[in-house]
């Protein structure tokens, strides 16, 4: 098996899932996106740097044009179409990337998300901020790690935010805030079944992502809880997916993220 993995550089998890391929004697070579290319039809002495890979991993996305990731994404796409099995499929990177879409997705599978809003003016923000009971996280629609995640409750900081984002061009993206016990759960799933779980829990912030300080543990997932992360990578067409479960203050459970590019570095330990 030859194994091409895909990212923006070389980091932590590009060095393990390389550990990992010499364990299972596995041939894998490390491609940096932004210097892939390809032709169609091929001339005769071009070699396309993807096609001599049984598989290929998507590690990361570095930052680019629109036109760069749309060329990157069709660059799998023309992958899959030969026949190459790609972690993540592009349907699935294209969905998780989004926010917005991520959530209509779930919704749509019948899970239980957070009420959301999304617009393009501090108009229909404040319209959004009061619907959603005026405590929102004001989340980037593309983000990872929980930066750039704002938790704002009062009308005038509310207005302040949204004229910002819209003056900066962004997409306004509220969520209600759900109160929660200070942790929440990211399950690792692969292949429609769980392979790990931890509980993140916060250390002196709403925020409970381990790159923001909160602390990782073990844990052991219930029937139901397994069931809800495994049908919410399956509503976004993941192979490879860290889903994020979080429970509100009566302990009902909702799906906050679905991440198709997850890191393990906490889980691992």
């Amino acid at each position: 098996m030859k194994l091409a993995i895909v990212s923006g550089g070389t980091g932590w998890h590009v060095q393990d899932l390389l550990r990992a391929a010499r364990q299972l004697d596995i041939t894998a070579t490390t491609l940096d996106f932004r210097t892939l290319s390809s032709a169609c039809p091929a001339p005769p002495n071009f070699i396309d740097p993807l096609v001599d890979f049984d598989t290929v991993i998507v590690r990361t996305m570095p930052g680019g044009s629109l036109e760069q990731i749309v060329l990157r994404m069709d660059l799998l796409t023309a992958a899959h179409a030969r026949g190459q099995t790609v972690i993540n499929p592009v349907r699935a990177l294209e969905t998780c990337v989004d926010k917005f879409l991520t959530n209509v997705r779930l919704h749509q599978a019948g899970l239980p998300v957070p009420r959301t809003f999304v617009c393009q003016t501090w108009q229909d923000a404040m319209n959004g901020f009061v619907q959603l009971g005026q405590d929102v996280v004001v989340k980037p629609l593309f983000g990872s790690e929980g930066r750039g995640l704002v938790r704002v409750t009062e009308p005038e900081l509310a207005w302040r935010t949204f004229q910002a984002i819209q003056q900066t061009g962004g997409v306004i993206y509220l969520q209600e805030y759900l109160k929660h016990p200070g942790w929440d759960v990211r399950v690792m799933v692969l292949n429609d079944r769980v392979i790990g779980a931890i509980k993140r829990t916060a250390n002196g912030d709403w925020r409970t992502n381990v790159a923001q300080g909160a602390t990782a543990e073990s844990i052991v997932l219930s029937s139901a809880e397994a069931k809800l992360a495994v049908n919410a990578a399956t509503s976004t067409g993941a192979i490879l997916a860290g889903v994020d479960l979080i429970q509100n203050d009566s302990g009902e459970w909702f799906v906050l993220e679905v991440n198709a590019v997850p890191g393990w570095k906490a889980l691992s330990q």
